[in-house]
């Protein structure tokens, strides 16, 4: 799959029916980057595509690709963490059991701190993206 092709097939914002698809292609994109042959791009529009259907379980599906190698820390905006809300997003890592959801809140609590979320909106990053994609209104 190419970017193109996620942008065709589950669009910005997603829907919640394409939610499955979307892991899925993830899933497969990440065993691809640890052959080294993933797409970084694919990676970060897909981890868009997730965020913008709001479910805060998918914070750590996200926090998955991000801290995956240098590269997609750097590439993948922690906003994409938050589709759920902020605070959704740390009540549910607070709580969660999975062996990541500390580092990940770690993680974002650090850039709360340093501003990252300073007037931030879960809708203002779609519209942000939908501009990046040039997609139309």
């Amino acid at each position: 799959m190419t970017e193109d092709e996620a942008i065709s097939n589950f669009g910005i914002p997603s829907s919640p029916d394409h939610r499955r698809a979307i892991i899925e292609a993830i899933e497969t994109e990440m065993i691809r980057e640890e052959q080294e042959e993933g797409d970084q791009s694919l990676l970060k529009c897909l981890c868009i595509q997730l965020f913008s259907i709001g479910c805060v379980e998918d914070s750590l599906v996200v926090w998955r690709v991000k801290s995956h190698c240098f590269d997609l820390m750097c590439g993948v905006d922690v906003q994409l963490l938050c589709g759920g809300g902020l605070e959704a997003t740390r009540s549910f890592l607070t709580i969660s059991d999975h062996s990541t959801a500390c580092d990940a809140l770690r993680y974002l609590d650090e850039c709360v701190q340093t501003g990252d979320f300073q007037d931030w909106t879960a809708a203002k990053t779609i519209a942000d993206y939908r501009r990046y994609y040039q997609l139309t209104a």
